[in-house]
């Protein structure tokens, strides 16, 4: 049996890229194909991926991870009411069920910002990387976020935000919602921004931070990336075409700051 051969160059550019990515490049082969691990590796990743979507979200283990964070959320359904249908009527999935808005009655109105964690078609994204993420957004701005009514939405997409948003009179609604999972990350968060949400806005007027997570945009630096759209939003009146994600630039003309000195200690000329 011909054992399996390493990738071309496999103890330098190739090795160093595979430090850098989850990317499938340089996997080698065995004869004309693939070797028998990579193959079992790729099966596996199809089959995560294809249970992340028809996963469930555990609303009860949710609440108790973001009530563990002092947030407490009401839970709403859209239209669709099993997960088959959601997939295959994603119209379903952008509004609210009969009856659903009576359960946002105890909430906030006229908030400057309003949350809905989604399951969207990952809810092991939701589950995993909301509560952290929200946590981390009320810990840098407590201002903006700390007060911010927090919504939980099943069989979701990102268009009933603009539904729930203009229920409570928000000016900016932040869906954080599971998205399409890949053969690397079947638990990808992605945060949707809209500016004076209702019903009908479109994709061209949101914002988009996506693949939330710890293997990919940490949760520190998506919740500065997120809290300045939501500050410029605020700011501008605008989301999507009307507000390009300068965010960066920002970063890179903050002034650096001198490290502290222990105290009862002074600078020394």
């Amino acid at each position: 049996m011909t054992a399996p051969l390493a990738p071309p160059g496999d103890d330098g550019l190739l090795a160093r890229l595979r430090c850098h990515t989850p990317a499938r490049i340089g996997l080698g082969r065995a004869g004309p194909a693939l070797p028998t691990a990579e193959v079992l590796a790729l099966a596996l990743a199809h089959a995560r991926a294809r249970d992340a979507v028809h996963a469930a979200l555990d609303v009860t283990a949710l609440e108790e991870a973001l009530r563990a964070r002092d947030v407490v959320p009401a839970v709403v359904r859209s239209a669709a009411p099993d997960r088959a249908t959601y997939l295959a009527r994603p119209d379903l999935g952008r509004r609210l069920a009969p009856g659903a808005a009576a359960v946002l009655g105890p909430l906030p109105r006229a908030p400057a910002v309003a949350v809905v964690i989604a399951d969207g078609l990952s809810a092991l994204a939701a589950q995993r990387h909301a509560p952290p993420l929200l946590a981390a957004l009320r810990a840098r701005a407590p201002e903006r976020w700390g007060g911010a009514p927090s919504v939980v939405a099943l069989q979701a997409r990102v268009a009933l935000g603009d539904e729930i948003g203009a229920l409570l009179g928000a000016r900016l609604v932040v869906v954080l919602i599971g998205e399409r999972p890949g053969l690397s990350s079947p638990d990808s968060l992605g945060a949707y921004l809209t500016s004076d949400p209702r019903p009908g806005r479109t994709d061209a007027e949101r914002n988009c931070v996506s693949n939330v997570r710890p293997d990919g945009l940490p949760y520190a630096e998506a919740a500065r990336r997120i809290d300045w759209l939501a500050r410029e939003a605020l700011a501008r009146g605008g989301t999507g075409v009307a507000l390009k994600d300068e965010s960066e630039a920002e970063l890179r003309l903050q002034p650096l700051q001198a490290p502290s000195l222990p105290e009862g200690e002074t600078e020394k000329g």
